[in-house]
This record gives structure tokens, C-alpha cells and sequence, in this order.
């Protein structure tokens, strides 16, 4: 009588858990506080501090740009000659007064290049803006998807645990019925005990996870659960680019910067000319006149050698960095191209394996209830369907690390298009 009974409610409970565990989108989702659209995030990143940051540099490398067209200021320069001397000149009675205007005048082309200087570093700076625009982009998608993986591995821990609650509830019906062995009902009871710490641990991990997500896209209350997916979005194919990655972008742009660098440092090596006209008044007579004159700096003891060598150095420096990261974003993009590929066959054939991991186990409980299947079989196929579930999130999760490399080659927020 006691069989007759236990069969038909396990095999209803089983139906109810394999069904939650098939489809966890038809689980029921507790009433908490969820995240918004992964577009929506991406949307807000000019709020975030490390884009509040990247456009604070910016903003000074343009302000630089732009006050490097200033003109230098004229000096303003006021004599008194033939004073406080002996004979007619005692006191100040004959003294000559001269207010005179000086300007420097910039030759042999050191305006332009100090312009053109500071523009090249305002242009590299807009790039590397836009390089950690994508790059925070990437880090809010990692984020948002472990958020999302740390939700389902919690879900997949709890589902195990009520399947397991449930194997042992077979256990212990059989052990009383004289069916299997004590030692069986004391393994089962452990492994319930287990999967309860798995499910603890899973729990941890999700809470931190949401805590770093809400951190990072500074959202103004914690969540605990997502309400988009990202994890099973698929990725659109790499297309062909004709244009250098980012990184390459940026290198060009700091060695362009670097040279222009080397021919101010060049012109700093050349005389300073300014340029000075006054008016001169001569106290004995009354009489005034004009004064002209241009000043003329001797490089005799400062040639700038060091500064034009410093100048030189950086801009070999530049050029290895460039070459280097040409290599090094061809090697990345390869490497990124493939991983995706890979990432999304073993996505496909983790859900195919998740599918008959779902079949083994139901087929082995009914051979269990049936009495021709051990309990070591059942608890085999069970471990099987946990793993196969959490290969899945996995498959998933490095499908996005591939989609977030790639993204952060091509110059777009992962799953968006290039800009």
C-alpha cells in the first residue's frame, strides 16, 4: 500500500521538477528588485566615472589644443635714463623717459608646430577616450552576464537540491521496504546534505555578483535579478573591416603626436625674436621721438640637445608601440574570431547535451522506481543533468568573454554595432 502511494506522488513531483529544471524561464521568479536593459546600462555610460574620467582627459587635452593658438603677451617696459648723476644730470631735471612696447614674434616656424602638437595630442586623446568608452563597455557587459550566469547557477543549485531531496525520498521508501541497504539511505541523505552547501555557495556568489554589477553601473538600489537576458543573445558574425582596429588607431595617432613633438623641441633650439617700439621724452627740451629695436637671443650655451634627443627617443618608442600592437591586435582579432566560433558550437552542443542528460535521468528514475536500476546509477544520471546545466551557463558565459574582445577590436559596445 505504501508503494502504491509513494510511486504516483514521486512521479508527479518528479514531472514538476524536471519541467522547472527543462525551462527555468517558467520557474517561478521571486518579486525582487531587477536590473535594467543591458541597453538601457549601455545607454548610461557617459554617467559612469571611468567615462566622466575619460572625458575630463579629453577635455584638457582640447583646452591645451586650443591655448596653444594663443599669442605670447607684450611686455610693457617704462625707463628713466640720466638721473641722480652729477653736473647737469643731479636729480632728475634732465632725466629721459622712454615707454616702450615688446612683442615676441614667433619665428622660423615655432607657433605652427607647438599648434600642431597640441592638436596631434588632443586627437590621440580623443581616441583613447573613445578606446575606454568601449572597454568600460565590456566591463558592464562582463558584469551584466555573470550577474546573469550567478542567477541560473543559483536556480540550477536549488532545482538539484529538490531533485535530490527527492531521489532520497525514494531512497528511504525503498530502505524501508527492505529494497536497498541502510547505507544507502545514510549516502543519500549526505548527498542532500551537499547539494544544500552547494546551494548556499551559489547563493553567495549571485549576491556578489549583483552587488559588483550594481557598483559598476551605479544603480541606485541593489538587484537581485536581470531582466533581459544577455547570456542567450547570439552574436552576430565578424564582417570583414577595412579600417585599423582601435588600438592600432591609437598608437597611429600617439606617434603622429610624438613627432610633432620632436620638431617643437627642434624649434626651441632657434633664437627668440621680439620685437619693440616706444616713445622716448627728453626732459630738458620737451622734446620726444620714437624708439625702435628688436632683441634677439643668442643659443650659445643652450641648444636644447637634450630636450631634442628626449624628443627623438620617445618617438622611436612610439613607433615599437605601434608595431607591436599591429601585430598584437591581428593576433587578438584571430584569436577572438575563433573563440567565438568555438564558443557558440559548444553552446549548441551543450544544449543537446542538456537535452539528453534530461532524457537519461528521466529514463533512469523510472528504472529506479521500478526496482531495475540502482541507486548509484540514479544518482550518476542525476550528476550528469547538474553538470550538463551548468556547462550550458558556462558555454554561455564564454561565448560573451569572446563577444566582448571582439567588440572591444572593432571600436562598439559588445552586441551593438560598430559606430
Amino acid at each position: 500500500m505504501f508503494t502504491l502511494l509513494v510511486r504516483p506522488l514521486m512521479a508527479a513531483g518528479f514531472a514538476v521538477v524536471v519541467l522547472a529544471f527543462a525551462s527555468p524561464s517558467m520557474a517561478a521568479v521571486p518579486a525582487v528588485e531587477a536590473t535594467p536593459s543591458y541597453e538601457d546600462l549601455i545607454a548610461r555610460l557617459d554617467a559612469l566615472p571611468s567615462m566622466l574620467e575619460a572625458d575630463a582627459v579629453y577635455d584638457a587635452a582640447a583646452a591645451r589644443a586650443q591655448q596653444a593658438r594663443a599669442l605670447p603677451n607684450p611686455s610693457i617696459v617704462y625707463d628713466r635714463e640720466n638721473v641722480y648723476g652729477t653736473g647737469p644730470y643731479n636729480g632728475t631735471g634732465n632725466a629721459e623717459s622712454t615707454l616702450s612696447i615688446n612683442q615676441p614674434l614667433e619665428l622660423f616656424g615655432q607657433r605652427s608646430a607647438r599648434i600642431q602638437a597640441a592638436r596631434s595630442e588632443a586627437d590621440a586623446a580623443g581616441l583613447r577616450r573613445e578606446q575606454a568608452r568601449w572597454q568600460i563597455a565590456g566591463r558592464l557587459a562582463l558584469a551584466y552576464a555573470e550577474a546573469e550566469a550567478a542567477a541560473r547557477r543559483h536556480d540550477l543549485a536549488a532545482e538539484a537540491l529538490s531533485l535530490t531531496e527527492q531521489d532520497a525520498r525514494g531512497v528511504a521508501a525503498m530502505v524501508e521496504q527492505g529494497r536497498e541497504a541502510t547505507l544507502r539511505g545514510v549516502q543519500a541523505q549526505s548527498e542532500v546534505e551537499a547539494a544544500r552547501a552547494a546551494l548556499d555557495e551559489a547563493r553567495a556568489l549571485r549576491d556578489g555578483a549583483f552587488a559588483r554589477l550594481s557598483a559598476i553601473a551605479l544603480l541606485d538600489r541593489p538587484v537581485q535579478a536581470i531582466g533581459a537576458s544577455l547570456l542567450d543573445r547570439t552574436p552576430a558574425l565578424p564582417g570583414a573591416r577595412s579600417d585599423d582596429p582601435l588600438a592600432v588607431q591609437v598608437a597611429t595617432a600617439e606617434l603622429d603626436a610624438a613627432s610633432r613633438l620632436v620638431t617643437v623641441e627642434r624649434r626651441r633650439a632657434l633664437p627668440d625674436v621680439s620685437a619693440g617700439v616706444g616713445m622716448r621724452r627728453f626732459r630738458d627740451t620737451g622734446d620726444e621721438a620714437f624708439t625702435v629695436g628688436v632683441e634677439l637671443t643668442v643659443p650659445l650655451f643652450d641648444r636644447n640637445r637634450g630636450g631634442i634627443r628626449a624628443a627623438y627617443a620617445e618617438q622611436r618608442a612610439a613607433e615599437a608601440r605601434l608595431i607591436a600592437q599591429r601585430q598584437e591586435a591581428q593576433a587578438e582579432r584571430l584569436t577572438a574570431e575563433a573563440a567565438l566560433a568555438a564558443s557558440s558550437s559548444r553552446t549548441r552542443a551543450a544544449d543537446s547535451g542538456v537535452a539528453a542528460a534530461e532524457e537519461a535521468y528521466r529514463l533512469s528514475r523510472i528504472g529506479f522506481e521500478a526496482g531495475r536500476i540502482s541507486q548509484l546509477e540514479l544518482r550518476s544520471t542525476r550528476a550528469a543533468l547538474i553538470a550538463s546545466r551548468n556547462a550550458a551557463v558556462d558555454a554561455r558565459i564564454a561565448r560573451v568573454l569572446a563577444e566582448i574582445d571582439l567588440a572591444r577590436l572593432e571600436g562598439r559596445a559588445p552586441f551593438g554595432e560598430s559606430r
